[in-house]
């Protein structure tokens, strides 16, 4: 892997495409955030050195999907506002539609049979050859029911250099904490199913990139502020 300083921002701004390096950067703090704590001993002794697991390559699908999509993710937040009141939820959704974020911040993915997918495997490939992760397959020989992403402690050290060295990753780290908020514990295949309830993301042709929702988002956000605040 590359010295840390050689991971920068993408300069490019509102491109539809990140390079590896971007996603391997951009995986490794959403590993980073959601990887759940490892039960002890070690299940083998190859993750004696991990210090935790994401379980699953549908729910690491999923969260990037929002982490890549600030104009479904404000919706979602819009969302979880009417159904609880909540005014920091609204607060939230407007920062993002208020900025130039949905734009410059938006990478598109592909809808996929199983909803909304990226290949990741060259990216994945640079974190595992750094000895970051570990990358396990769950199943029998020639069916894999399951990918788990394994941090190992050098990952995390190397997460946490990124962000001292380069600080304007910290929007990832910002944006994972979000990200997982609204998950709320949900497995991938939940998260495809609440992924699936919106009308763009589903009726979007299989290998065709999802396109953006932002205007119809602001339209709402825009209706929403301007409802007499719930007492």
């Amino acid at each position: 892997m590359r010295n840390v300083e050689g991971f920068q921002p993408d300069h490019q701004v509102g491109t539809p495409a990140t390079s590896r390096e971007q996603d391997a950067v951009r995986l490794l703090l959403l590993i980073d955030g959601a990887a759940e704590p490892l039960p002890s001993p070690a299940p083998e002794p190859a993750l004696a050195e991990a210090v935790g697991v994401l379980t699953g390559q549908t729910r690491l699908q999923k969260l990037d999907f929002w982490l890549r999509s600030p104009d479904f993710l404000a919706d979602e937040l819009l969302n979880e506002y009417e159904r609880t009141a909540e005014g920091e939820l609204l607060e939230l959704a407007g920062r993002i539609l208020d900025s130039e974020e949905p734009e410059v911040r938006r990478y598109p993915m592909l809808r996929h049979h199983f909803g909304a997918y990226e290949p990741l495997d060259d990216a994945l490939a640079v974190l595992r050859s750094a000895g970051l992760i570990v990358r396990r397959r769950r199943g029998r020989v020639g069916h894999t029911r399951r990918h788990d992403y394994f941090l190992l402690a050098r990952g995390r050290r190397v997460a946490r250099t990124i962000i001292a060295r380069a600080p304007t990753f910290r929007y990832y780290v910002d944006r994972v904490r979000l990200v997982l908020d609204l998950a709320d514990g949900r497995g991938g295949n939940q998260l495809r199913d609440r992924q699936y309830l919106q009308a763009e993301y589903a009726s979007t042709r299989r290998g065709a990139p999802i396109a953006t929702i932002t205007e119809r988002v602001r339209d709402r956000l825009a209706r929403l502020r301007a409802e007499p605040a719930v007492a």
